[in-house]
């Protein structure tokens, strides 16, 4: 290790920056996070350094640069953008005495700045000792995701409170106070409600001297999206990393699994396309058993638990059992595989109906809902669709629109091993035989020739699988 790190208390101290352009602006917009005095050498500033220099928030010092402005000076960063011109303005920053940072110049930098999560009090520094810039930003990029905005506002009414709980309560106690605190309901209600609800709550707890003990657990239900490991919303990743167990499903991607917690356990509980080895009251069960354990569960499934997932039926199961559970909203299928296309589930003036249904199986006398839907101005999104392409097709003929329809199928949505067939109705069962497409896939039916009207029987409800 080259470089040591280390917070420095910036309070009331000099902060002196040269130069008055952008390099410049990205280190006050920096050191605007602190409570430093910021000063900017410069002969002229950009407009945004112009107007934070109008608002007193910064000072301008326009002389000719000599070792004593830099005298005393907590930290000093050359950024004029010139190499020869930093490299001069260097050597006057070190024969001043001055720590000094020289813009995208490592050689001549005694501090590196790291790359920065910001949730004050709480501040996560990456570095990478100037080497790889990228891996910083990337890795910071995981980081904010686990982080929750509001994480730094629960973190200061812990210390505001810290006082009030040493009067109180002994070491043990403390522990579990502020366990229950940061790893727990108390911290999701924060993220949503903010102080108010939870100080009252926490000081509740405090002065009754008694820590709740650790129970049966909310189950988390969260969308891990329609394929790759980065449409995973934040909220999903949170609870990923607070399970202690997680429950996943066959079409969900191993990058997702591993942005869960290192010592969580994961249970495999997939379905196979026509073979249920895990039934859903079995899954159910599993589930239930768990939070009842006190373990904090999350039932990770791909695309979005809304959206023919059952998540339904595992809710109930849990509302049965008096367990709490917690929806997150994860990309969904159609969703992920229109922008695959480069394309969109709507489009004003083109397309202002949207349909999602399933390839499931119909009776033999039923016609599906979504035909009476289909025309040039929707977009009928088939979830589960290869299977059924043939019924589909079938569907089409006898409502005599098979030939106005043109088919996109998107098959392995935002993986690597993405394909993407376009085709008319008529084509499609051979189409897809030809291209070797595969669950899971989407089909988008979009009707082209309006000239014809479907024979369409009484409205049907549409059926998850």
């Amino acid at each position: 290790m080259k470089t040591f790190p280390m917070f420095l208390t910036m309070t009331g101290r000099r902060v002196v920056i040269v130069g008055g352009g952008e390099q410049s602006a990205q280190k006050c917009r920096l050191m605007l996070k602190t409570e430093a005095q910021i000063e900017v050498l410069a002969d002229g500033l950009d407009v945004e350094l112009q107007s934070l220099a109008h608002s007193g928030r910064i000072t301008w010092i326009r002389a000719a640069i000599t070792p004593a402005q830099f005298e005393g000076a907590a930290l000093v960063f050359v950024a004029t953008g010139c190499p020869g011109q930093d490299a001069c303005l260097h050597m006057l920053a070190k024969a001043g005495g001055a720590v000094v940072n020289v813009v995208d110049q490592p050689d001549l930098c005694d501090a590196i700045t790291p790359s920065i999560i910001d949730r004050d009090p709480v501040v996560v520094a990456i570095g990478t000792e100037g080497t790889a810039p990228v891996l910083a930003r990337q890795i910071k990029t995981r980081l904010e995701e686990m982080l929750e905005p509001r994480l730094g506002d629960l973190a200061a009414l812990a210390g505001r409170l810290r006082s009030f709980a040493a009067a109180r309560l002994g070491p043990r106690q403390r522990r579990d106070l502020w366990a229950w605190v940061f790893n727990g309901p108390v911290r999701d209600q924060h993220a949503q409600d903010g102080d108010g609800p939870v100080a009252a709550t926490i000081k509740a707890v405090i002065a009754s001297g008694k820590v709740p003990e650790k129970g049966p657990a909310p189950v988390a239900l969260v969308g891990a999206g329609p394929g790759s490991s980065d449409l995973i919303t934040l909220r999903g990743v949170q609870r990923l990393q607070e399970a202690d167990v997680i429950f996943y499903d066959r079409l969900v991607d191993p990058g997702v699994l591993e942005l869960a917690r290192r010592d969580a356990e994961r249970v495999y509980v997939g379905k196979e396309p026509g073979c249920h080895a895990w039934p859903q009251d079995r899954i159910n069960s599993l589930i239930v058993s768990a939070a009842l354990r006190g373990q904090r569960v999350v039932r990770l499934k791909c695309g979005d638990p809304g959206v023919f997932a059952r998540g339904a039926e595992e809710a109930e199961a849990l509302a049965e059992a008096g367990l709490a559970y917690e929806i997150v909203p994860g990309v969904t299928a159609a969703s992920g595989a229109a922008a695959a296309v480069g394309g969109f589930l709507t489009e004003r003036g083109k397309t202002d109906t949207l349909v999602l249904t399933t390839g499931r199986k119909a009776d033999a006398n039923e016609r599906p809902d979504w035909v009476q839907h289909l025309s040039a101005r929707s977009n009928v999104a088939v979830y589960m669709g290869v299977q059924s392409a043939e019924q589909i097709t079938d569907v089409l003929r006898k409502a005599g629109l098979v030939d106005d329809v043109q088919v996109t199928a998107v098959s392995n949505a935002q993986r690597a091993d993405q394909k993407v067939l376009e085709c008319a109705a008529p084509d499609l069962v051979d189409q897809i035989a030809q291209e070797g497409l595969v669950s899971p896939a989407i089909l988008f039916l979009r009707r082209t020739d309006t000239s014809q009207v479907a024979d369409v029987t009484a409205p049907v409800a549409l059926r998850a699988v």
